[in-house]
């Protein structure tokens, strides 16, 4: 057995896990109110220990604030929102059908597979390819649909179309695709809002941005009541971001939240936390005007 394991299982380990136990949650509990009381986007950065990126926008009026929004930070799966949105624009121009089937084989399928994983030798529509992506952050999905796109290139080429001109999709397959806050929140307000897509993909796309079951401990968590909110989440380590489509519940204009952090040596559920405070922090300059 090994010596730590060994050690675990004696009354004398097990002792000194007790003993520590109310040292490491008071070791939580501090770092979670040094989180809490961040009163600025810096401040809460620092408290992260990484880098944190911030956009906010109201789709109409412009950016209301940010914090390193023009900075370039890992997208994680937030790609996912963008490649559906140029799956969309082929839809809409007669170039696919969301209802092609695409099959789907062993090789394809490797880690965070909870929707292609269990289609092994079958096949799946576009869409349901789409949704796995965005509500369940299927990621085989990706590599799935890109060549529907032209790759890597084609993906970045739509991109560069509708004026987003700091998303790099290369390397998306190993982690390595970036943007700035600020593009991914123009990216939520052109595809969702404004009308390049056509309605009924813009309908789809914020569809699945609202069933979304990855997001529940991030910018969903601490949004007050009256809004709601579609988001598509991103992580890895030391990554975490969420960006979201906000919907006054009361009517008016939808805002655009993006929040990115990267960097960072809190564990997963830390980096929620920031994010939460994030949310908290931008959502005292949300309206329904």
């Amino acid at each position: 057995m090994h010596p730590r394991r060994a050690f675990l299982k004696t009354a004398g380990g097990m002792a000194l896990l007790a003993a520590a136990a109310p040292l490491l949650a008071r070791a939580d509990d501090a770092a979670a109110a040094t989180l809490q009381a961040a009163a600025d986007p810096a401040a809460l950065e620092a408290a992260s220990g990484g880098r944190l990126g911030m956009c906010l926008v109201h789709s109409v009026r412009g950016q209301v604030t940010g914090h390193r929004a023009d900075e370039a930070f890992p997208t994680a799966s937030t790609i996912k929102f963008a490649l559906s949105a140029a799956i969309l624009a082929q839809a809409d121009a007669g170039a696919l059908s969301l209802d092609d089937r695409i099959a789907v084989r062993a090789q394809d399928v490797r880690s965070g597979a909870p929707v292609s994983g269990r289609h092994i030798g079958k096949d799946m529509t576009v869409r349901d390819l789409c949704r796995g992506g965005m509500v369940w952050s299927d990621n085989p999905a990706v590599n799935l649909l890109l060549p529907l796109v032209g790759g890597e290139t084609g993906f970045q080429a739509f991109l560069r179309r509708h004026g987003d001109l700091k998303t790099d999709p290369r390397r998306i397959m190993e982690g390595g695709s970036t943007t700035t806050p600020q593009a991914m929140a123009d990216n939520l307000r052109r595809f969702v809002v404004e009308d390049t897509l056509s309605r009924p993909s813009r309908l789809q796309l914020a569809d699945w941005l609202i069933e979304n079951r990855t997001g529940d401990a991030r910018i969903r968590a601490a949004m007050p009541a009256g809004w709601r909110v579609g988001d598509k989440t991103g992580g890895m380590q030391g990554v975490s971001n969420d960006i979201a489509v906000l919907w006054p519940l009361a009517g008016g204009e939808p805002w655009l939240l993006t929040l990115y952090l990267r960097e960072s040596p809190l564990d997963a559920a830390g980096r929620d936390a920031v994010l939460r405070r994030a949310t908290e922090l931008a959502a005292v300059h949300l309206s329904t005007a």
